[in-house]
């Protein structure tokens, strides 16, 4: 495979795991900004997902559907859905020989309907969860697609470790900031706040069946980051990233692939063996700053020595 073919179809499926990652955010907190009318701030969320100014991000930062329609259908954005979405489908585009029919063709009508300019009236006029409702089940269909269609080879490893390695970074951003708003108290228990943490990336349900106490920081923290039956875990997204990773040393031979291959299992054992306990003794924002670098070590690792990026 080409090295060009390669980098598109990472960066293809990085793209479409941080839309679908910022729908479910938004979807989420547009909820929780109706429960707590005078009290929400989007300031976290922009944060995560924005490069805004402290200025212009306090200003739209109470105000639900200016946020939406600048995460979504802000063509001035560089992050907002409409941009993320286009740049997936530029890649489809250049390896159209490389995908099935049926995954363009779903990351196609998935643009445009993201491209509709009656998208952004919908977001002003409707109920913006449906609007959210309808993107986020294109996403969903797009991976169902993607699932049932593509052929398990090389192409499929490189979807699948740009798609983990790209929800990894993304869960550590989300817990970090959090976290942050609360000035990284595990003490405190706002029983809403960590319920829509969880609902946010689709954790609450594992929750409710896997810690019977209520909801505590200390139990948050551990699914989000150790618990490997997450499928948005930390953990499970790095193992699954050294999973795929692995299998290109038998299909691909290359001389990085060794120190990338050390890169991966060197973060997925600080990971693996890690506690609450001993990452909140450390200082979670501490933690998750430095799994979120070498997560970014092993991006550009990974462009270098397989992108033949300099």
């Amino acid at each position: 495979m080409l090295s060009r073919v390669a980098d598109s179809l990472y960066w293809m499926s990085r793209y479409m795991e941080r839309t679908d990652g910022i729908l479910r955010v938004l979807k989420i907190n547009y909820a929780s900004s109706q429960d707590e009318m005078h009290a929400f701030s989007w300031k976290p969320v922009l944060r995560i997902f924005t490069y805004l100014e402290e200025e212009k991000a306090q200003a739209i930062a109470n105000h639900s559907r200016a946020v939406l329609q600048h995460m979504v259908t802000d063509k001035e954005n560089p992050n907002s859905v409409v941009n993320i979405v286009t740049h997936a489908r530029e890649n489809a585009r250049s390896v159209q020989d490389h995908i099935t029919k049926e995954v363009w063709q779903c990351l196609n009508d998935y643009y445009h309907t993201v491209r509709n300019e009656e998208l952004a009236e919908w977001f002003d006029k409707e109920d913006p969860v449906s609007v959210l409702d309808i993107l986020i089940k294109q996403c969903m269909l797009y991976y169902g697609t993607l699932d049932i269609t593509m052929a398990r080879g090389e192409g499929y490893c490189f979807l699948n470790i740009g798609k983990f390695l790209e929800r990894a970074i993304q869960s550590a951003d989300i817990l970090d900031v959090k976290f942050s708003d609360l000035d990284y108290d595990p003490a405190k228990t706002d029983t809403m706040y960590w319920k829509y943490l969880l609902l946010s990336i689709s954790g609450y349900e594992l929750y409710l069946k896997t810690y019977q106490g209520g909801f505590e920081a200390r139990n948050v923290v551990e699914e989000i980051v150790l618990n490997v039956n997450f499928p948005r875990s930390i953990l499970y997204s790095i193992n699954n990233v050294h999973r795929y990773f692995e299998r290109l040393n038998t299909e691909r031979k290359n001389s990085g692939f060794e120190k990338v291959d050390f890169m991966i299992g060197r973060i997925k054992s600080r990971v693996k063996y890690s506690t609450v306990d001993s990452i909140l003794d450390q200082g979670l924002h501490t933690y998750l700053s430095s799994i979120r670098e070498e997560l970014q070590q092993v991006a550009v690792a990974i462009n270098q020595h397989y992108f033949a990026y300099t």
